[in-house]
Protein backbone atom coordinates (compact mmCIF):
# COMPACT_ATOMS: atom_id res chain seq x y z
CA UNK A 1 0.00 0.00 0.00
CA UNK A 2 2.66 2.63 1.19
CA UNK A 3 4.66 1.26 -2.17
CA UNK A 4 1.67 2.44 -4.13
CA UNK A 5 0.99 6.00 -2.67
CA UNK A 6 5.00 6.69 -3.12
CA UNK A 7 4.92 5.76 -6.57
CA UNK A 8 1.79 7.81 -6.69
CA UNK A 9 3.76 10.41 -5.39
CA UNK A 10 6.56 10.34 -7.63
CA UNK A 11 4.55 10.28 -10.60
CA UNK A 12 2.69 13.57 -9.79
CA UNK A 13 5.50 14.89 -8.60
CA UNK A 14 7.39 14.02 -12.40
CA UNK A 15 3.78 14.95 -14.04
CA UNK A 16 4.01 18.69 -12.83
CA UNK A 17 7.90 19.04 -13.76
CA UNK A 18 7.21 18.20 -17.09
CA UNK A 19 3.97 20.51 -17.36
CA UNK A 20 5.98 23.14 -16.29
CA UNK A 21 8.14 23.13 -18.94
CA UNK A 22 5.58 22.66 -21.43
CA UNK A 23 4.12 25.90 -19.98
CA UNK A 24 7.07 28.16 -20.22
CA UNK A 25 7.77 26.46 -24.06
CA UNK A 26 4.46 27.67 -24.28
CA UNK A 27 4.89 31.15 -23.13
CA UNK A 28 7.78 31.60 -25.54
CA UNK A 29 6.11 30.75 -28.19
CA UNK A 30 3.20 32.95 -27.32
CA UNK A 31 5.28 35.80 -26.32
CA UNK A 32 6.82 35.63 -29.61
CA UNK A 33 3.24 36.54 -31.15
CA UNK A 34 1.82 36.04 -34.48
CA UNK A 35 -0.13 33.28 -36.09
CA UNK A 36 2.01 30.93 -34.01
CA UNK A 37 1.09 32.06 -31.18
CA UNK A 38 -2.87 32.88 -31.48
CA UNK A 39 -2.77 29.08 -32.77
CA UNK A 40 -1.20 27.91 -29.91
CA UNK A 41 -3.59 29.84 -27.02
CA UNK A 42 -6.37 28.20 -29.54
CA UNK A 43 -4.97 24.86 -28.91
CA UNK A 44 -4.16 25.21 -25.48
CA UNK A 45 -7.63 26.00 -24.43
CA UNK A 46 -8.82 23.23 -26.74
CA UNK A 47 -6.68 20.60 -25.16
CA UNK A 48 -7.36 21.17 -21.75
CA UNK A 49 -10.84 21.09 -22.41
CA UNK A 50 -10.84 17.59 -23.64
CA UNK A 51 -8.28 16.31 -21.71
CA UNK A 52 -10.15 16.70 -18.72
CA UNK A 53 -13.46 15.64 -20.26
CA UNK A 54 -11.94 12.34 -21.59
CA UNK A 55 -10.19 12.07 -18.43
CA UNK A 56 -12.81 12.67 -15.95
CA UNK A 57 -15.10 9.94 -18.27
CA UNK A 58 -12.28 7.34 -17.47
CA UNK A 59 -11.92 8.27 -14.29
CA UNK A 60 -15.94 7.72 -13.22
CA UNK A 61 -15.80 4.37 -15.64
CA UNK A 62 -13.10 3.02 -13.50
CA UNK A 63 -14.93 3.44 -10.67
CA UNK A 64 -18.33 2.36 -11.83
CA UNK A 65 -16.56 -1.06 -12.62
CA UNK A 66 -15.16 -1.51 -9.25
CA UNK A 67 -11.44 -0.59 -10.28
CA UNK A 68 -9.95 1.43 -6.84
CA UNK A 69 -9.03 4.95 -6.14
CA UNK A 70 -5.38 3.99 -6.59
CA UNK A 71 -5.87 2.67 -9.73
CA UNK A 72 -7.71 5.15 -11.54
CA UNK A 73 -5.55 7.54 -10.22
CA UNK A 74 -2.51 6.02 -11.75
CA UNK A 75 -4.48 5.51 -14.89
CA UNK A 76 -5.51 9.16 -15.17
CA UNK A 77 -1.84 10.57 -14.49
CA UNK A 78 -0.52 7.98 -16.80
CA UNK A 79 -2.56 9.59 -19.34
CA UNK A 80 -1.93 13.38 -18.41
CA UNK A 81 1.83 12.62 -18.46
CA UNK A 82 1.43 11.30 -22.16
CA UNK A 83 -0.32 14.52 -23.24
CA UNK A 84 2.26 16.73 -21.61
CA UNK A 85 5.51 14.94 -22.80
CA UNK A 86 3.50 15.01 -26.61
CA UNK A 87 3.13 18.67 -25.99
CA UNK A 88 7.10 18.91 -24.27
CA UNK A 89 8.78 17.10 -27.68
CA UNK A 90 6.35 19.03 -30.02
CA UNK A 91 7.25 22.62 -28.77
CA UNK A 92 10.60 21.95 -28.19
CA UNK A 93 13.28 23.69 -30.12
Amino acid sequence: MVQSYLSLFMKSAYLAFEAQQVMALRMMRIAGGGKLAEREMRRMVAEKASAGTEVGMEMVMGLATGKSGTAVTHRAIRDYRSRVHKNRRRLSP
